[in-house]
């Protein structure tokens, strides 16, 4: 009996949401690398070959990369500070796919890039060590997570994590053809892209597909609250790029308005879910809300 008592102590200790100085330690080395990086790539775009590891000729996917690091600034800040692990969990895969989509892309375009210069030292760290590192970290801390809601907190519909669940779906089968079959994918996309900046943009709808799936598999509100604050800082600095590149798009491709939609759409339901479902708790609502 005082057996038995002694694991489950030390279980309940284990399950107590903590999160772990070591993830908080990766988190502040990864920051100060992504605002370096949305600084040369969002607001000197024109630039890249000089300042970045590589050459981005078309402007919209240096910015659409800035806006992915911009938004992985704001969560792995979040991190830092953040008392409580389940609100940061379903982060950590996401960034797991987005970094090991651009290490595969680099190995596969290794000639493309500007080696011996400092940005290319600090992009072939990154990617070469971030997948495993981040994929490890929420392999270990996962275990404090009981997986039971907070106080003040519900679960999402199962309806509507089975509409997140099937947009993570279908942009994850997207991001792979563009990894796998970036010559095919090159014909419909809204801008001009090369195989390697075709494969950088999978890695960045891996990003969005593997979000919506640990988001819907997971459905505490509490989970997606920080992580979808890292998506609208990533979709408001994209809209802006988007509009200030309008005339490097192809209104005549189909994928155009899908892109184009499913940034607004987010732009506006995410905002509007987030007020509704914060008044709703404000008043009362406890784990059982909907």
């Amino acid at each position: 009996m005082s057996a038995m008592a002694v694991s489950t102590d030390s279980e309940d200790r284990v399950r107590d949401n903590r999160i772990f100085l070591a993830t908080r330690i990766l988190a502040a080395i990864i920051v100060p690398f992504l605002l370096v990086a949305f600084y040369i790539l969002y607001l000197r775009t024109s630039e890249t070959g000089a300042l970045f590891a590589w050459e981005i000729a078309a402007p919209m996917t240096s910015m659409m990369l800035a806006t992915a690091y911009l938004g992985g600034a704001y969560f792995f800040t979040r991190a830092i500070f953040t008392p409580r692990w389940n609100r940061i969990a379903v982060g950590f895969l996401p960034v797991t796919a987005f970094a090991s989509f651009l290490c595969i892309a680099t190995l596969i375009h290794w000639d493309r890039f500007n080696q011996g210069h400092i940005s290319f030292y600090a992009w072939f760290i990154l990617y070469f060590t971030t997948p495993i590192l981040v994929f490890i970290t929420w392999l270990r801390n996962r275990r404090t997570d009981d997986g039971a809601a907070e106080s003040h907190d519900f679960r999402l519909p199962r309806g509507v994590r089975m509409v997140i669940a099937g947009f993570g779906a279908f942009y994850v089968v997207v991001a792979v053809l563009l990894l796998l079959n970036p010559g095919g994918m090159i014909d419909f996309w809204p801008w001009a892209l090369t195989p390697l900046t075709a494969r950088v943009a999978g890695a960045m709808l891996a990003l969005l597909g593997v979000f919506g799936l640990t988001i819907a598999a997971d459905g505490r509100w509490s989970a997606c609250r920080i992580p979808l604050q890292s998506l609208l800082v990533a979709l408001t600095f994209g809209l802006i790029a988007a509009v200030r590149t309008w005339d490097t798009f192809d209104t005549t491709r189909w994928f155009t308005w899908v892109y184009l939609t499913t940034m607004i759409g987010l732009l506006v339901i995410v905002p509007v879910c987030t007020f509704l479902i914060e008044r709703r708790l404000r008043s009362g609502g406890g784990p059982g809300a909907a």
